[in-house]
């Protein structure tokens, strides 16, 4: 009987193991890819003077979207690779509504606490994700979460508030994808043919 239970726990721990590497090599590739977009979005809507609510909204939704359609296609390529089942979940993206406040009041809304709750609520979810995964994904979602409740502790910052909108939403969803999936590749255990 014991024995038994002996095989099944290290049977357990064994499929834990192996589905902890392929989510550690499917991340990486999606990392690097939502890093780069949100880098390349930073420096479009700084260069571009996006200045209004809206349009930072409009531009990092549709950053977003794309982030979210390709790291499908990389993980659907991942999944048909290794003949692995891929399920899908989705969620409703909830939008602030900030056009019918006085203009003052709509950007300070729109681009300084939307981009430090955006990091915050992304931090959690990556958090919440992390219980399926390696602890890095874990260390992840608290740094964004830090992050932006560091940003929020700081307050309104003597900055332009779009070069200082577009500049953290670079940082935390650019740079930072970036330097992780740059981590989870130079990291990552090649299989011994």
């Amino acid at each position: 009987m014991e024995s038994d239970w002996a095989a099944e726990n290290l049977r357990v721990i064994r499929t834990l193991m192996e589905r902890s590497a392929i989510y550690r090599r499917a991340l990486g590739p999606m990392m690097l890819f939502a890093g780069g977009l949100g880098t390349a979005a930073s420096a479009v809507g700084w260069f571009a003077r996006i200045e209004s609510p809206r349009a930072f909204v409009a531009l990092w939704l549709s950053v977003a979207v794309l982030s979210i359609a390709g790291c499908f296609l990389l993980l659907r390529r991942e999944a048909l690779r290794d003949a692995e089942p891929l399920w899908l979940v989705s969620s409703a993206i909830a939008l602030l509504k900030v056009g019918d406040a006085g203009e003052e009041t709509a950007n300070l809304v729109g681009l300084f606490f939307l981009p430090v709750g955006w990091i915050v609520f992304y931090g959690c979810a990556v958090h919440a994700a992390g219980f399926f995964m390696p602890r890095g994904i874990k260390l992840f979602g608290w740094v964004f979460i830090l992050g932006g409740c560091g940003l929020f502790a700081l307050g309104v910052p003597d900055l332009p508030r779009p070069l200082y909108a577009h500049g953290v939403m670079g940082l935390f969803f650019g740079v930072l994808h970036l330097a992780y999936g740059a981590y989870l590749f130079c990291t990552e255990k090649k299989n011994e043919a």
